[in-house]
């Protein structure tokens, strides 16, 4: 077995930037973030930037873990990696068009402050 991690850090002001720039901020979120990353992101009201800025830097960490599964980086796109929550709140991974048969397990962590936000994606390969 191998273990594969990716780690990645965002400024969350950069997101909101992002998100509220009058020309680019609705091509940004469609181009970024799935319709449920969005549904939920906006549902936190004052702190969706956070959880925008959490996902994205979640998006990050996966491509990182998962690029040996990747023959062609330009094969796969942000919504291809979406981040959902289980009953419990936990956030997790789906995968879609992503070969994943080798893949034993997946994990993802997330955390952010006022400032940062921060994902760790831990892949067990068989």
């Amino acid at each position: 077995m191998r273990i594969c991690c990716g780690t990645d850090i965002i400024e969350i002001e950069r997101i909101k930037e992002s998100i509220e720039d009058k020309k680019m901020g609705k091509a940004f979120i469609e181009r970024v973030y799935t319709s449920k990353e969005i549904e939920y992101c906006e549902s936190k009201n004052t702190q969706k930037y956070q959880h925008y800025a959490a996902r994205f830097a979640a998006k990050e960490a996966a491509f990182k873990a998962i690029s040996e599964q990747i023959h062609d980086k330009y094969s796969i796109t942000w919504k291809d990696i979406e981040v959902i929550n289980n009953k419990q709140g936990r956030p997790k991974l789906n995968l879609v068009g992503i070969d994943m048969k080798d893949v034993e397990d997946i994990d993802l962590s997330l955390s952010h402050c006022k400032e940062y936000a921060v994902a760790n994606v831990t892949l067990l390969k068989k």
